[in-house]
């Protein structure tokens, strides 16, 4: 058996894992790069082997950073089955079609405004083929044993993080081979937790956070804080948020604050139309979070769903007090950048990020401290408070990744750290090694190893 790095290595982006045994070939995650230009420009690079030649896909999860190649993949000849769980597929529908859009609507803008160095500027992909692509998704239940080629069997186990998240693990001829996908908090307020680490010989494990620790602050706390603060000065909070999972969690708090009376009775809006149609699968998928049918209903109708363009237009041109929730949650796209140019330049507004950002995006620029992004081709100031609710991310830290990894029945004979950036890898690297005494090393990109 011999594994493939083709992503997520010194980055939190672009996850690809090819696995090979004999004459089989099975992809575990399929996502795109984002953040800096270089990783960007990887999108474009040919892929390591032709589409046709691959037997099958294995998907964690729905995120784009997991999935959002996929429809290039598909357009350029694969046609084997992408395995996934149900939830994953369904947000897989509403993702992957919405990022074939913003990739359109990007060149198209690009085009109309003459600010790309290309003529004339192309999607990655479009919607057209991303819609085309979801008939290849096959669902799987987890704890279900599938059998792909040759000697290859796979199942999935609950990860956390989103709904539908799942790990994998594969089993070969000889060796099995394990894959954290992005692994979820035990103490997420919505989203179950994680099962524990499998057994298997190797193992593929995230570091998104692999070198920092949740703040032990409350996050319902800090909201309240931003809110009332930004109201006192009549000002619009905006909260950039990823549609799936991150925008859940925030009206989860909001609708607490405000049924407890502990922010100023001001609208609250949810304009992306790919997080309402996640919030509704959270009605769907109901064994897959924490929150009971009556909970789900209302932090369902916390916000106001904003669906057309033109509704989204509207609230850039508001001037009073509003809890605005938009995508993509670094900035890097999406209805968010419309909002940014309009209220970021306003001391008296606040843009409130929730967690991560890669570096590279607006969203890692704008929390660094700078004082005007580039968004369709011009320079925004950024005047406005620029704050981070921590503890809200859906990613285990260090600590609770170790925790996950000692609850493994024996330690893989070796244990490859990706999905992080080099720092963060290499300190998870550092405490796998010297705290659970596993070999552990860190996979350079276009690497491959043989695995036995």
């Amino acid at each position: 058996m011999e594994l493939g790095f083709f992503g997520a290595t010194g980055t939190v982006t672009g996850s690809k894992y090819l696995v090979t045994e004999g004459q089989s070939r099975v992809l575990v995650d399929c996502g795109l790069f984002q953040g800096f230009k270089q990783l960007r420009l990887r999108n474009r690079e040919p892929f390591p082997l032709a589409p046709d030649c691959l037997d099958a896909l294995v998907l964690t999860h729905a995120h784009i950073d997991h999935s959002g190649y996929i429809p290039l993949l598909a357009r350029n000849g694969f046609a084997g089955r992408v395995y996934c769980t149900p939830a994953t597929r369904d947000l897989c529908r509403i993702l992957l079609p919405d990022s074939g859009h913003l990739q359109e609507e990007e060149a198209e803008y690009a085009n109309r405004h003459g600010y790309s160095r290309h003529h004339p500027a192309l999607p990655l992909y479009t919607r057209e083929d991303a819609e085309r692509c979801l008939d290849l998704f096959e669902p799987i239940d987890y704890g279900r044993e599938v059998r792909l080629s040759g000697e290859f069997r796979f199942r999935f186990q609950p990860a956390g993080h989103i709904l539908g998240a799942a790990s994998a693990v594969l089993r070969g001829r000889r060796s099995s081979l394990a894959f954290s996908g992005d692994l979820g908090r035990s103490g997420d307020p919505t989203i179950r937790p994680p099962e524990r680490c499998p057994a298997a010989d190797f193992l593929v494990v995230e570091s998104t956070y692999g070198n920092r620790r949740h703040s032990a602050d409350d996050p319902q706390e800090a909201f309240g804080d931003y809110i009332r603060r930004t109201c006192r000065r009549g000002g619009v909070v905006l909260i950039p948020a990823f549609a799936v999972g991150r925008a859940q969690s925030v009206l989860y708090y909001i609708h607490r604050l405000k049924a407890a009376g502990k922010i100023p009775e001001v609208p609250v809006y949810l304009d992306s139309p790919m997080a309402i149609d996640a919030t509704e699968l959270f009605r769907r998928h109901a064994s897959e979070h924490r929150l009971s049918p009556t909970e789900a209903e209302a932090v369902c109708r916390t916000a106001r769903y904003v669906n057309t363009a033109e509704e989204s237009k509207g609230l850039s041109s508001r001037q009073m007090p509003m809890i605005l929730i938009s995508a993509s949650g670094m900035a890097t796209g999406g209805r968010v950048l419309h909002h940014l140019k309009a209220f970021a330049p306003d001391y008296r507004n606040t843009v409130l990020f929730t967690g991560y950002q890669a570096p590279g995006t607006r969203g890692a620029s704008i929390l660094g401290g700078a004082t005007a992004v580039k968004i369709h081709g011009e320079y925004v100031p950024i005047r406005a408070e620029v704050g981070l609710v921590e503890s809200l991310s859906a990613h285990a830290d260090y600590s609770e990744i170790l925790d996950w990894l000692r609850s493994c029945p024996k330690p893989p004979l070796t244990t490859f750290v990706t999905h992080g950036e080099p720092e963060a890898a290499d300190a998870l690297r550092f405490r796998i090694e010297h705290e659970l005494g596993w070999n552990c090393r860190v996979p350079e990109y276009r690497e491959t190893v043989g695995l036995g």
